[in-house]
């Protein structure tokens, strides 16, 4: 008997069992894993009617929710993500729809199944409603409910699967799978983690896939048939060369022929007419007549402004209300209908977050009348900085005819530091950052008329406002050493008395030159100035030969 021949069978064996192991080990270790992902895992929990909401590449932590296959937004979001023009008009139970040429409502029903739901907890809005002012498409998906949106449709990003493969929950082969694409599926391209691609699919899974699986990422516009109603602007014939003329009493009105002896080249006055009373919608009204064909005879544009500034004012109060609103806004159609007034400009300051979305609607509902009545609508803000970063100049933008960029007080009363009223890289910025959100063609530049002489004394910090002649003789009158700073494009001059360090940055002809010139630079609409009368003879012709 060959007992060699067991010995050698039972070393193959062996063998043989160490390769199936090794082999399994490898295939345990390179094969992909088919197991799916659990939904509600990755999405989520949502109790009984609650849906998950994906946008675009973004699944949210809000919750929708599902009626007899109706999807329901909650209104907060829909305003913060989708359109901030649906307005929650609380007085009257009622969501607000403003066109550039109606008011659309939607009364808020306690029950599921019209636009407009109130659960006792949050106000939701139908997605069909939705979409009839909103340009996104939307996939509705059970198991678990979830709401898929896409409101992005220029220069998206997207790859393209060249063949079959998976959408993982993370990058890696192992990782549990989310959904399969066939070979030739646009996917929108997120991140590139080397071997791996983060994706989004247009059903609302975001993951990874692998990068040999998909094209390079390209930029991409999709055609849409979505129409919403134009916008369309009044605009004055010739670049606007505004002045305001501060009239703080009616018998100031008299004073215009004086103002207006050395200001050629100005084309539009804008008196501060208009102030704002009680909650009611009430303004005081320091109008005239008179003055409005004075300044037409003088081949002048008359804009009258409406401010807020009284201290019996709730400037929240009045908008907040549609009543208010309205009553406020016929008030104003009515003067200037009466005056004959070719324009009007609306010059609200110090307005708190929860201020503007009620301004935001006061200056829709504000243009379908002005538009209607051939009135041009312009609106004054502050040079966006942080402080006003809530103002969405995007959506006045939309409103309005022209926005005013208040482009001075950069330094102001009870500042910390001495510095320039409008230094011009500072209004450079502030033109800059407007008109990444508000067409340039549609954009005013404010610049000052005034500058203010600082005073700093035992540490402590005190201004006074000057006009420009006030500031240049002040320089003169105390010999005081001055040289042009090409660092702010303006005059500095400092000088000592009394114990008190002087300062103060000239606004004069070349200053205001700089300024203009970047009306052109940009391709603004044209320049305003605060305010007439303060300025040096002269001044008018610098803008209007800026402007030429």
């Amino acid at each position: 008997m060959n007992r060699k021949k067991p010995a050698l069978m039972y070393v193959l064996i062996a063998l043989a069992l160490v390769i199936l192991v090794a082999a399994g080990f490898l295939i345990l270790r390179y094969m992909p894993t088919s197991r799916r992902m659990d939904l509600t895992e990755y999405y989520g929990a949502a109790q009984g009617d609650e849906a998950v909401l994906i946008i675009g590449s973004e699944i949210l932590e809000e919750k929708g929710r599902i009626y007899e296959g109706q999807a329901y937004l909650p209104l907060p979001l829909v305003q913060e993500r989708l359109n901030p023009r649906f307005y929650y008009d609380e007085e009257n139970g009622q969501i607000l729809y403003t066109t550039p040429s109606a008011i659309n409502r939607s009364a808020i029903d306690n029950a599921p199944g019209q636009d407009a739901w109130d659960t006792g907890e949050e106000i939701y809005l139908r997605l069909d409603y939705i979409k009839r002012f909103t340009d996104l498409d939307s996939i509705i998906y059970m198991n678990p409910y979830r709401v898929a949106i896409q409101n992005k449709f220029e220069d998206i990003t997207v790859t393209t699967a060249r063949r079959k493969g998976c959408v993982r929950y993370l990058g890696g082969i192992k990782s549990e799978v989310l959904t399969e694409v066939t070979q030739g599926q646009t996917l929108l391209y997120l991140e590139d983690w080397g071997d791996w691609v983060k994706v989004a699919t247009w059903d609302g899974y975001i993951g990874y896939i692998e990068a040999n699986k998909v094209t390079l990422p390209t930029k991409v516009g999709m055609d849409r048939t979505f129409e919403e109603e134009a916008c369309s602007y009044l605009k004055a014939a010739e670049p606007v060369a505004l002045a305001w003329h501060n009239i703080a009493f009616y018998e100031a009105n008299a004073y215009l022929a004086d103002l207006l002896s050395n200001t050629d080249g100005m084309n539009v006055i804008c008196p501060t007419w208009f102030y704002l009373s009680g909650q009611q919608g009430d303004f005081e009204d320091l109008s005239s007549e008179d003055y409005v064909a004075e300044a037409h005879a003088a081949g002048l544009s008359v804009w009258g402004l409406l401010e807020n500034i009284s201290a019996e004012n709730d400037l929240h109060q009045t908008l907040s209300r549609m009543s208010s609103r309205q009553a406020l806004i016929q008030g104003l159609l009515s003067a200037a209908n009466r005056l004959g007034l070719d324009g009007i400009n609306i010059d609200f300051e110090v307005m708190e977050p929860e201020t503007i979305p009620h301004f935001l609607e006061f200056l829709r509902e504000l243009s379908i009348e002005t538009h209607r009545a051939g009135i041009i609508l312009s609106v004054d803000d502050p040079v966006p900085e942080s402080y006003s970063a809530y103002y969405r100049r995007d959506e006045q933008g939309r409103a309005v005819d022209y926005l005013i960029i208040m482009g001075y007080d950069e330094h102001y009363d009870g500042d910390v530091e001495a510095g320039s009223v409008a230094s011009l890289p500072w209004v450079e910025q502030g033109i800059i950052d407007t008109v990444a959100e508000v067409p340039a063609s549609r954009v005013i530049n404010a610049v000052p008329f005034y500058t203010r002489i600082w005073r700093t004394q035992n540490g402590a910090l005190y201004s006074e406002v000057l006009s420009m002649d006030e500031a240049i003789q002040a320089v003169l009158a105390n010999d005081a050493q001055s040289y042009w700073n090409n660092d702010v494009s303006q005059v500095y001059a400092s000088w000592q008395n009394e114990g008190s360090k002087y300062e103060v940055w000239v606004e004069d002809a070349d200053s205001i030159a700089a300024k203009t010139a970047l009306v052109k630079k940009y391709n603004l609409a044209g320049i305003a100035a605060w305010r007439l009368g303060l300025e040096s003879d002269g001044i008018w012709e610098v803008i209007r030969q800026g402007l030429q």
